[in-house]
């Protein structure tokens, strides 16, 4: 969908729908006002009759009010208006994208950016109403041979500023939003493409593509001899059980000057995760197409990053893999030699992605990062912990643990710190070797991340937990996008600064 910004009165707007919202109990907001007025009343009238009493998710779609140059008036029910807090906000946006694309309504004008959102600036609301208006239109249907298909469905939205002068800066925020949300759709692309087409080989050439004609952005495939050659054990033990080879992705966005030390991304690019040896449940075994999500938000991210220009060098690295049982797969009890040299002791081969990241945060220390941010859906103990609400954040380094955090409350993409504490560490010793790559039940998202922690000491780390995040189960199973979201914030936050 095409997005778009100006100024204007709400009575004078030539176009198939207007959007304004309505407060508990039946009073209009302040564009709802104005075509209230130049029809006469007629929308006061309509509420006074009980049509709509304004409380959240009701719509009242009007036809040819009069004096009112759209063809239609939507009227969007927002609640009290002191409750108008950030999620309810989100909500009336898509329910609105959703409304509008059921009617025929090829393009809108939407008012909606002048209600009042606790705490949120005008820049803030414009940006959410583009990322939440294309994520309720986001449909997967390439793999179907009949696609649903809406009759003129929506296709443009143009957001409604109050003055001229607020013009500029609304543009900026459109353009945050578009390119955002453009890294949330790649990012669910990625996710819900099925393990048969998602190899680590087609994951590669979907970076490829993306570098392809953006001069800021550049990419190469390290192969399985060239890791056997640096000695990334760790990865390749992962890679052993599946007839897809391993692939190493590597994207650099040199938006900075040359010497400016990088941020870099690590995403967790198991395309398919059965379990090895120490095999899944059947049950929602599908699902593990989705645990390569983590690598998914980092090519989203750059899509975002290809857009938007920032003064920023990022890089992004995916180690890409499938994990599958095999004669020749990893067994547990086996011991790996990582690429920094310390030794694992595999108790449990689905405890794979920790295996993968750890080479891939040796490996990104050869960029002298500012800092390295790692994602992956990494432990079932995460959704245990904070639902499917919040990503878990934990690091080495306070300040870009809270930057992360302050990043996610901005953006709606939010994350929640766990601790990172050294007694947690015990729980991965080993008998046979430097480490072993779980910790047992207790506190899994915790004692995961205390693995990775041991590739970083060197660095300023944090690590994102988004196995809960980064997708959601049941009927309407779909990758979400997230953290595209978060991590485009933050990526902003620093270039502002």
């Amino acid at each position: 969908m095409k997005f778009s910004i100006r100024s204007g009165s709400p009575e004078q707007q030539r176009s198939a729908c207007v959007i304004v919202g309505v407060f508990e109990k039946r009073r209009l907001s302040m564009a709802g006002q104005h075509l209230d007025e130049a029809s006469g009343g007629l929308l006061t009238e309509m509420l006074r009759r009980g049509d709509m009493d304004g409380k959240p998710g009701q719509t009242l779609l009007l036809h040819a009010v009069p004096d009112v140059a759209a063809e239609r008036v939507l009227l969007m029910g927002c609640g009290h208006e002191r409750e108008l807090v950030d999620s309810r906000f989100r909500t009336v946006v898509r329910k609105a994208a959703t409304t509008l694309n059921e009617t025929g309504a090829v393009e809108a004008v939407s008012y909606l950016a002048e209600l009042p959102v606790k705490g949120r600036s005008q820049h803030w609301k414009l940006r959410q109403e583009v990322e939440s208006a294309a994520q309720a239109l986001y449909r997967f249907e390439q793999f179907k041979s009949k696609p649903e298909t809406t009759y003129r469905p929506l296709r443009r939205m143009t957001l409604m500023v109050t003055d001229r002068q607020a013009l500029a800066a609304g543009r900026r925020a459109l353009a945050e939003g578009v390119a955002i949300a453009a890294g949330k759709e790649l990012a669910q692309d990625l996710g819900n493409t099925p393990p048969n087409v998602c190899t680590p080989a087609w994951l590669a050439r979907q970076a490829a593509a993306l570098a392809k004609g953006q001069a800021s952005i550049t990419h190469k495939v390290l192969k399985e001899k060239d890791m056997e050659k640096m000695g990334m054990g760790a990865l390749l033990s992962v890679a052993r059980g599946s007839r897809q080879p391993a692939k190493f992705i590597i994207l650099e966005y040199k938006g900075a000057k040359k010497g400016d030390r990088p941020v870099v991304l690590v995403g967790k690019g198991v395309t398919f995760d059965s379990g090895g040896i120490s095999i899944k449940p059947s049950a929602a075994m599908d699902e593990m197409k989705y645990d390569m999500c983590g690598a998914a938000s980092v090519l989203g991210v750059f899509r975002a990053l290809g857009e938007l220009r920032l003064p920023l060098n990022v890089v992004g690295l995916i180690p890409a893999t499938e994990n599958l049982p095999d004669g020749d797969a990893s067994k547990p009890g086996d011991i790996v030699t990582s690429l920094s040299g310390q030794t694992i002791e595999i108790l449990n081969t689905d405890a794979e992605g920790r295996l993968i990241l750890c080479d891939a945060l040796t490996y990104a220390e050869r960029y002298r990062p500012e800092v390295i941010i790692d994602i992956a859906t990494l432990t079932g103990a995460c959704i245990i912990a904070l639902g499917h609400q919040a990503s878990a954040v934990l690091g080495n380094h306070s300040p870009l643990v809270h930057d992360l955090i302050r990043a996610g409350n901005e953006s709606g993409d939010r994350a929640w710190e766990l601790p990172l504490w050294e007694e947690y560490q015990e729980q991965l010793k080993s008998n046979f070797a430097d480490m072993a790559n779980i910790g047992g039940r207790p506190a899994g998202t915790i004692t995961a991340a205390c693995f990775l922690s041991r590739f970083t000491e060197k660095q300023h780390w944090a690590h994102l937990d988004i196995a809960g995040t980064a997708w959601q189960s049941g009927e309407k199973k779909n990758a979400t996008g997230r953290p595209v979201a978060l991590l485009t914030q933050y990526l902003l936050d620093r270039a502002a600064q």
